[in-house]
Parts: C-alpha cells; sequence; structure tokens
C-alpha cells in the first residue's frame, strides 16, 4: 500500500495526457506547468511503478507495455474521481479511452448497432472493442479491467454479475427453404426426432438450450451438430437438411422458414452483464441509461 501514498491525482492525470498526446511539451501546456516540471513527475511515477512507462523518440515518447496496460484503468479512475467531486457535470462527450464489450454474434446483430450508435454519437472520441464471448474467462477479464459489459444470455453469466434485462425474446424453430421438413407440421416427438443443430458460442459441446424443455415431456432432441456462431447457422442449416431453435429477432432469414408447432419453448431474456466493482463508474452509469432507453422501454 506504501505505493498508494505516493501517487496523486496530477500524477494520474499526466499519465493519462501523455498516454493520449505521447509528447511532454504538449502536456505541459495542457497542464499549466513546464516541461521541466513534467518531467520531475515522470520521474517520480517511474519510480513508484518501477518501470520506465515512456521512451523518448526524436517525435516525443511511446508507451512501454506497462503503461499502455494500465490506460484503461487510469480513465477510469479519473472518470469516476470527476464524478465524486462533480455528481451533476458527467459530460459523456469529453470521455476518452476505451470500452470493451464481449458479445456472441446474435447481439452484434441486434443491440450493437444501435447501442453504438447513440454511444459513437454522445462520446465520439471514445474508442470501442468488441470482442468474442468466453464464458470461462469472463470474471477474470471483468476483474482485470479488460472487459466493461457483456451482452449475452442470463446462462452463461456467473451469479455474483450484476445484470441488467434488456428485452425478452423467443427461439422460432426453422429448416432450409428447401429441406423435406418444409411447410410440414411436426408433434413435439417427432420433432425431437429430427437432426438438429444448436449453436454454442462459448461452450463447443452438444447441450442445447432446450434439452430441458423436451426432457420435461419425455423427449431426447437428437442434436447432431454444434456450431458457435448464429451468422453461419443458416448456411449450415440450408446445406444439411436440419432443423434448428433460433432467436426471433435475427429472422427471417431467406435461407430459412419457420416449423409451425403447436406449443413454443419458454421465451428468454437478453441481458447486459458486469462486475459489480463498475456498479458506481459514472460511464458505467451513463452506459445503462442508454440501454435502458434504447431497449428496456420496448419491452
Amino acid at each position: 500500500m506504501a505505493g498508494i501514498n505516493r501517487l496523486d491525482i496530477k500524477q494520474l492525470r499526466i499519465l493519462q495526457l501523455l498516454l493520449q498526446q505521447r509528447n511532454l511539451s504538449k502536456v505541459a501546456n495542457l497542464m499549466g506547468l513546464t516541461q521541466q516540471a513534467i518531467s520531475e513527475q515522470l520521474r517520480k511515477l517511474r519510480d513508484t511503478f518501477n518501470d520506465e512507462l515512456f521512451i523518448r523518440t526524436n517525435n516525443g515518447v511511446i508507451p512501454t507495455q506497462v503503461a499502455e496496460n494500465m490506460a484503461h484503468k487510469i480513465n477510469h479512475i479519473l472518470l469516476d474521481i470527476a464524478q465524486l467531486l462533480n455528481p451533476e457535470d458527467f459530460d459523456p462527450s469529453i470521455l476518452t479511452g476505451l470500452l470493451q464489450i464481449s458479445t456472441s454474434d446474435y447481439a452484434l446483430a441486434t443491440v450493437l448497432p444501435q447501442l453504438l450508435k447513440v454511444v459513437n454519437k454522445q462520446a465520439p472520441n471514445l474508442k470501442i472493442v468488441i470482442r468474442d464471448f468466453e464464458s470461462d474467462n469472463l470474471e477474470t477479464l471483468m476483474v482485470t479491467g479488460e472487459l466493461d459489459l457483456v451482452i449475452t444470455f442470463p446462462e452463461f453469466i456467473p451469479n455474483t454479475f450484476s445484470t441488467l434485462k434488456l428485452f425478452d425474446e423467443q427461439h422460432i424453430c426453422v429448416t432450409g427453404n428447401n429441406s423435406p421438413y418444409a411447410h410440414k407440421k411436426f408433434t413435439l416427438k417427432q420433432l425431437a426426432g429430427l437432426a438438429q443443430v444448436i449453436v454454442s458460442p462459448s461452450r463447443p459441446n452438444l447441450k442445447g438450450s432446450h434439452d430441458t424443455w423436451f426432457a420435461k415431456k419425455g423427449l431426447t432432441r437428437n442434436v447432431i451438430m454444434s456450431v458457435p456462431s448464429f451468422a453461419t447457422a443458416a448456411d449450415i442449416i440450408q446445406s444439411t437438411n436440419t432443423i434448428a431453435f433460433l432467436p426471433s429477432r435475427i429472422l427471417p432469414d431467406p435461407k430459412l422458414i419457420p416449423i409451425d408447432l403447436h406449443e413454443l419453448p419458454p421465451s428468454f431474456e437478453v441481458i447486459a452483464a458486469w462486475h459489480p466493482r463498475s456498479d458506481t463508474s459514472a460511464m458505467h452509469k451513463w452506459l445503462l441509461e442508454i440501454l435502458r432507453t434504447e431497449f428496456c422501454s420496448l419491452n
């Protein structure tokens, strides 16, 4: 803890600006200090973090990997401090840094376009990284600050995470438009015996989300294939004469047609999830408000 006592807000701000500007004289002008004063603070920062942090070049400085790894956390810390001092003055238009979201291609098609449209409009200087959904690494990525938000389904999220329900979704049974199953009616028992494809974006296995629904009716699904993305599912279903249960919001698809069922499987929730350590973050509260406005109000 001794290192914490050697840091102050001004040093964090200098570190943030050096990561952005990569030039000591520019940072000095922005801070209203001399370049010598910035150099002295950088010396102290190097001592505190036991790293060079920035390497001089002909055009300024470049950050070391240690400095690069701190950028995201420093932006969050300074934003939270600003919100603490002026809780009513949060202004997303001045946000900088990185927002990292993890999701499957389902949310890429149904949630991300509108979310990112609003985020980019309100915070044009905020950089955004969308990464593949990794359910087994979620907690580690969240705790280390490598991930801010996940958009997914509840069964993939640890119970310790905070969540926000975005909307309800319904699976529709589909088959290829040239399939021998097209335009036919089936009982659930007959349907269970048909060759089926499931989409499992994070855990490659043959266990589908509606296995329990079939099991409660004394039926076992004939799942023959698992694919990692919804984007590829339609082509595979069409080419293999299989059936699948796909979320309604990525339908219709010209390659597929629905199979009429007397009873639909239970609906399910699409949620945003995050680590509780982000609950008080000003940026996080702003992001959740966008999600509430754009999606929750439509339920």
